[in-house]
């Protein structure tokens, strides 16, 4: 009667470790699109380049991808020439202002990030969600020095396994 309210372990937790390593979910690395243009203003390209990644075939149609990279160039070619003439005013009157004058190039820089956030969250909701795809815009290292760049990530949105037991 002793035995009544003992909790005895299974010895079956060996099995159960083998089909958790079997439903891993294997992602591919994202793809990085970093600037193609001429002119480079605090990171930011004056353009990226529509050519067509190799990593993308059978996951996205190439007129689709045109497409998007087609409207963040629009809002790059928009947006660079006027940071580009007040970066050049901030510079030359910098010494004046203690360093002021660059605040206008500063804040025009976010508005230009935080205007291409917002076509890729449209691009992401309309299209490439229902792709398994999703587009940010990251900084990181460029390759041939320690300064950073934005570059245009497009990860793999991993599967959610619906044959998985709970």
């Amino acid at each position: 009667m002793a035995d009544f309210d003992a909790i005895y372990e299974e010895e079956d937790d060996d099995d159960r470790v083998e089909i958790e390593d079997d439903l891993t979910i294997n992602v591919p690395d994202p793809i990085v699109l970093r600037g193609a243009g001429n002119v480079t203003v605090f990171g930011l390209s004056n353009r990226f380049d529509t050519e067509f990644p190799s990593g993308l075939a059978g996951k996205v149609a190439p007129e689709e991808f045109k497409a998007t990279i087609t409207r963040i160039n629009n809002v790059l070619r928009k947006a660079l020439p006027m940071n580009v003439k007040w970066l050049f005013c901030g510079c030359v009157c910098c010494c004046c202002t203690l360093g002021c004058s660059l605040w206008p190039v500063i804040c025009l820089s976010k508005r230009t990030r935080h205007g291409l956030e917002k076509v890729l969250d449209w691009e992401n909701s309309h299209l490439y969600h229902k792709l398994g795809l999703h587009w940010k815009l990251s900084k990181q290292r460029c390759d041939t020095s320690s300064m950073m760049e934005y570059v245009m990530l497009i990860e793999f949105i991993p599967k959610i396994p619906i044959f998985r037991p709970d």
